[in-house]
């Protein structure tokens, strides 16, 4: 409310000093016209909804949009480092913002980075490119146990909780999922009305603190878990077991941000902060965490459900795959996170220095579903900075069969990296509870905004493909994609990476994998 009584103050100084001018001397006119210009931009600002920033900060806001009038000089060194300090290989902010309001355009000049660069990837094109295809294809998710498989899209919004976000933000993530045809994750944060009203696919995730559809203890309650899964808009059920940006801890939401509503969704209560615990109580070896994954399964009536985790030791999660084999089922989906993924809250070591980058996390677990004879049973999604076609394409290329973006999907509904998620004071109404700033984020303007950022970069992944010589990505191989390893020197990923061929652990593991092969165990998780 102070915003609007200060353009208020604002508007009725004006309208006095314009006053004086008429009546006491035109040399008040110096003082009207410029404060009647700021209250009336001031109530622009607070009335017109395609930015929240200007919604929350009228006129002061506008130092932002001048940035980007100055860029790439200015805007540039700021866009490029995210608040974990790793940069991103172009200004993907601006990529996603243009492409979420549909001016997704040509750069004239051509590229900018030193593509002589150590570590520098391409992928490589054909001679004979093909046709786009019309339509996009999607990825059937759902194993030989499942009777409900899901045809799930090639780019997904990846796990955000309500709570961590706001009401508006889940509505404008999940409104845009429904009019794009593409699944919404919903967070470890539970299931709420927000997820369900805008009619948008759902993959309902499980953490470690059962949110949602735990007991009064913390436990898991199968029966509340039964119920909510059946929900016709509920597509598939994640099992949490880690996240990138901060593998073995639990989450964080502070007491601040959790009201009655959040609590309510959430089986915690409120006003108190709410901290995951790092491990799960439903299973305590890799068996009976392949069993756990088979009774959601059962519970929910069918539906895919897998688990998600940030890749550590290759050794247990070969136990998993052993776990797999002798069970006689498998989960129908692994979601890996990469350590370079985001979070709104996380211990800087944990987000610098703990947990396996997307591209080894994603060759472990492909390579070990393949060894295992399993891959072709399990899909595999990749998380951790997926932002762009090319970035899509990749990790399909290491392993993946479909892709989840979260940062680009906030940058989509107008986050601007403010770095205070924690804070309950997001600027653009995002990542906060606080109901007057998180009205500034306009869900009818954001949906559209998501279901056009996720088109175009699959639009985009579509024609990297396309001039790849590829019109599926079953048909994508490791030669495609290359890195430069020194100046004068550059080599593909089949080179640099090995591949095992279907059942090769059980037949006879290569000598890279013997160890951990045979030093994995079902009942245990050895480090």
């Amino acid at each position: 409310m102070t915003r609007i009584a200060i353009v208020v103050l604002t508007l009725a100084a004006g309208v006095l000093a314009s006053l004086a001018t008429a009546w006491i001397s035109p040399w008040w006119a110096f003082a009207a016209v410029p404060v009647v210009l700021l209250g009336l931009l001031g109530a622009w600002d607070l009335l017109q909804r395609r930015h929240s920033v200007l919604r929350n900060y009228p006129v002061l806001g506008h130092a932002r949009f001048l940035m980007e009038r100055i860029r790439p000089e200015l805007q540039q060194y700021f866009i490029e480092r995210n608040y974990d300090g790793r940069p991103f290989d172009r200004d993907v902010r601006s990529i996603v913002y243009e492409r979420a309001k549909g001016t997704d355009a040509e750069e004239p000049f051509g590229t900018e980075r030193d593509v002589y660069r150590p570590g520098h990837e391409f992928l490589v094109p054909s001679m004979a490119p093909c046709p786009v295809p019309e339509s996009p294809p999607r990825v059937r998710i759902g194993g030989p146990d499942c009777s409900r498989p899901y045809d799930m899209a090639l780019l997904n919004v990846s796990a955000m909780s309500f709570g961590s976000l706001s009401a508006n933000a889940v509505l404008a993530l999940n409104g845009g999922a429904a009019a794009g045809n593409f699944a919404h994750d919903t967070g470890e944060g539970g299931l709420s009305e927000y997820h369900l009203r805008p009619g948008g696919d759902l993959v309902w995730e499980i953490g470690t603190g059962y949110f949602g559809c735990r007991t009064d203890q913390g436990d898991f309650d199968a029966a509340e878990f039964a119920d909510k899964a059946a929900h016709d808009h509920v597509k598939c059920v994640s099992l949490k077991l880690s996240q990138g940006a901060k593998p073995g801890i639990g989450g964080v939401l502070p007491g601040a941000k959790v009201n009655a509503e959040i609590a309510r969704v959430r089986d915690v209560p409120q006003g108190r902060t709410v901290v995951s615990p790092p491990y799960h109580r439903v299973f305590s070896t890799p068996r009976e965490l392949v069993r756990f994954i088979a009774r959601m399964r059962e519970l929910s009536g069918g539906k895919p459900t897998g688990f998600k985790l940030c890749v550590g030791s290759r050794r247990q999660f070969l136990a998993v795959c052993k776990a797999m084999l002798e069970e006689g089922t498998a989960p129908d989906f692994i979601v890996v996170d990469g350590a370079e993924g985001g979070t709104g809250a996380a211990p800087l070591e944990f987000a610098d220095h703990v947990g396996t980058p997307l591209t080894e996390g994603l060759l472990t677990v492909h390579n070990a579903l393949v060894g295992a004879g399993l891959r072709d049973r399990v899909r595999i999604g990749a998380s951790g900075k997926i932002a762009t076609g090319t970035d899509l394409v990749k990790r399909m290329v290491q392993g993946a069969d479909y892709g989840n973006a979260a940062r680009a999907m906030m940058f989509a509904v107008g986050c601007i990296q403010a770095q205070r998620c924690h804070t309950n004071t997001c600027p653009t109404g995002v990542t906060t509870q606080d109901p007057r700033r998180a009205r500034a984020l306009d869900v009818r303007d954001k949906a559209p905004r998501v279901q056009r950022f996720q088109e175009a970069t699959v639009a985009s992944a579509l024609q990297i493909m396309a001039s790849m010589g590829v019109t599926d990505p079953a048909q994508l191989r490791p030669h495609m994609l290359r890195r430069r390893i020194d100046p004068v020197t550059e080599h593909s990923y089949e080179e640099l990476y090995e591949w095992l061929e279907p059942g090769q652990l059980l037949d006879g593991p290569p000598e890279s994998w013997a160890a951990d092969w045979k030093a994995a165990d079902p009942d245990r998780f050895t480090v």
